[in-house]
């Protein structure tokens, strides 16, 4: 019985810590990467941005739903629940940003979608995603920050859009600045 005490005090402390550093961590963050994509710019740009599409690429998804052309807005399903979204700018076929729209969520914010054809061949385009992106919750806050990391939904999107055109592609971190994210 006392090493059972011993133990729960213990991971409480443990949760205890994780929720004060998450309280000291920014609510905000950003976080980007990019990845060489073997696919001309156009149709890259055509496939982010038919959610339609998605499962047949996106291995994390079970399911997408089209709720707007006009603006483009779908719904995604994944391991972790539903998730709404709409695409507030559309520049083809260069640039997407799409923002989750639910309320009440302990996350949200938008990713930028940035897409350019290769300096060097034609047939390839870097795509990079920028996440400005909010975790209300500390102890959530921690987790993102040090068990999942912020890059990993960026990681696991960029590697499955290059799969879908070749070989799987290993993204970079970019760093962003201020004058950059805007």
């Amino acid at each position: 019985m006392k090493k059972l005490a011993i133990l729960l005090a213990f991971l409480l402390g443990v949760v205890g810590i994780a929720a004060i550093v998450g309280a000291l961590l920014p609510r905000d963050h950003v976080a980007a990467m990019t990845v060489s994509v073997a696919a001309p710019q156009v149709r890259v740009w055509t496939t982010i941005t038919d959610p339609a599409t998605y499962p047949s690429w996106r291995t994390d998804l079970k399911s997408t739903e089209v709720t707007s052309r006009m603006p483009l807005s779908w719904k995604e399903e994944s391991s972790m629940g539903p998730m709404n979204l709409t695409a507030d700018v559309l520049q083809a076929p260069s640039k997407m940003v799409a923002r989750i729209t639910d309320e009440g969520e302990p996350f949200g914010g938008e990713w930028e979608y940035q897409i350019a054809p290769d300096a060097t061949d034609p047939n390839k385009s870097n795509v990079t995603i920028i996440e400005r992106g909010w975790v209300s919750n500390p102890l959530f806050r921690f987790v993102s920050k040090f068990v999942m990391g912020q890059e990993k939904s960026i990681d696991t999107y960029l590697r499955a859009l290059s799969r879908k055109f070749g070989p799987e592609a290993t993204p970079t971190s970019v760093k962003i600045t201020a004058a950059s994210s805007e």
